[in-house]
């Protein structure tokens, strides 16, 4: 029988942040709410396309609340900088839980199709609850010795955790959803998503002492946007080409099992590229980073996502399920650490309070990366590569080669004085 001892030393980093007063109470109300960050979507586009028998309608809507989520998710952030995470988080969450219930009105008494791009635009207020939460472990450990590598270290620690806790979401909540809308009726994963959405956010607001204090705004005080701080542009660049590899990895994947006539099987598969990832996230974050500049370590992780994207490209052109599974599996493994150090790249490049403003704009770029790959993924399925379905793959490679040149563009950069200023 194997020693525990391996084990509880990798369990030691993650005991140590769970050891700080209320960080147990907020992530579990973090966790519910963070979990309809993955129902939202495949709800709509199920019980649209049940109840109007569109499939374009379907794919529309929830393009139509993306696009507006780029636009308003920075600005709620902002606010939430700027006047606390209890007083902003809170009726942002409801806003947005309005528009999904509207929305799953709409649908049920099959109102207009304009009716249901406005309500799902209301959802984009829906708060950022990953990146609230990855700001209070950065506010927990920040202080007197918050340049000490042991903050370091358990900062990192956080981060991985986090990171894991969004691929586990994003692997339960499109399952959960589909079994909603599927076993109960078709606006079942939507109300249930709205409901936990406000449940999580009210347990997580109550968490009051763990809530970075707000940074309002100085009378005169001049708002630099994170944009313009050195070297910002090119990590969005990153974070966007990552999620056109994502997004382009699940359409590619969904249309290569269906042309092998095993559709059923593309959820399980695509589920290991996800238990991969959060398997090596939790892996990374017990382990002592030996190099505290992230800049190198983001370029290194974002290089071997990259060649690890061959892996499915070459399983694929056997047309074999069973090599294309652990091919994903692989795969799936260095994501997480590319997110955790670009992560990492964010907190150390955006003034403290900027800090939700900077982590909603990599998120969002992360999200148009995968508006963006899927649409490509699907053209590629549906056109060029219609004869030769693995050559499809080579779109998700593409996206990780050009995530790991935009990540060239990175340089070692601190945050200048004047930028803590103009916050």
């Amino acid at each position: 029988m194997p020693s525990p001892r391996p084990l509880a030393a990798a369990l030691r980093p993650y005991r140590r942040l769970f050891a700080v007063p209320g960080a147990r109470a907020f992530t579990a109300g973090n966790l519910i709410a963070r979990l309809p960050m993955g129902m939202f979507s495949v709800s709509a586009v199920i019980m649209i396309a049940e109840r109007y028998g569109s499939y374009a309608l379907a794919g529309a809507v929830p393009a139509a609340g993306l696009a507006a989520t780029a636009v308003v998710a920075p600005l709620t952030a902002r606010l939430v900088d700027r006047r606390g995470q209890a007083r902003i988080a809170v009726p942002a969450a409801a806003i947005a839980a309005l528009g999904s219930l509207a929305l799953a009105l709409c649908v049920h008494v099959r109102a207009p199709a304009w009716t249901l791009f406005a309500a799902y635009i209301l959802t984009a207020t829906t708060p950022n609850t990953g990146g609230m939460s990855r700001a209070r472990w950065a506010h927990a450990f920040r202080g007197p010795d918050a340049g000490t590598p042991g903050d370091a270290a358990a900062l990192h620690t956080a981060n991985s955790f986090e990171q894991a806790a969004d691929e586990l979401c994003f692997m339960t909540g499109p399952v959960l959803a589909a079994l909603l809308c599927t076993a109960a009726f078709p606006e079942a994963g939507t109300v249930a998503g709205a409901v936990l959405l406000v449940t999580g956010i009210l347990l997580f607001a109550a968490q009051r002492a763990t809530e970075p204090p707000p940074r309002p705004r100085a009378p005169g005080e001049r708002t630099r946007s994170p944009l313009r701080l050195p070297g910002f542009p090119p990590l969005l660049a990153a974070f966007g080409c990552a999620g056109a590899v994502f997004g382009s990895m699940e359409v590619v994947t969904i249309a290569y099992a269906d042309r092998l006539g095993r559709p059923a099987a593309a959820g399980g598969i695509l589920a290991l590229l996800a238990a991969g990832s959060c398997l090596a996230g939790l892996a990374y974050g017990a382990r002592r980073p030996r190099d505290t500049t992230p800049e190198p370590v983001f370029r290194r992780c974002v290089a071997a996502m990259a060649a690890l994207m061959l892996l499915p490209l070459l399983a694929a052109a056997t047309g074999r399920l069973a090599l294309l599974a652990p091919a994903l599996l692989a795969a799936g493994m260095a994501t997480a650490p590319t997110m955790i150090t670009g992560m990492s790249l964010v907190q150390s490049r955006i003034p403290a309070g900027r800090l939700n403003e900077g982590m909603t704009l990599a998120v969002t770029a992360l999200l148009a990366g995968i508006a963006a790959g899927s649409a490509t993924g699907g053209w590629a399925a549906g056109g060029w590569a219609a004869g030769t379905p693995a050559a499809a793959y080579a779109v998700p490679l593409a996206a990780a080669t050009a995530a790991a040149l935009a990540a060239t563009a990175l340089r070692t950069a601190a945050i200048p004085a004047a930028a803590e200023r103009d916050v």
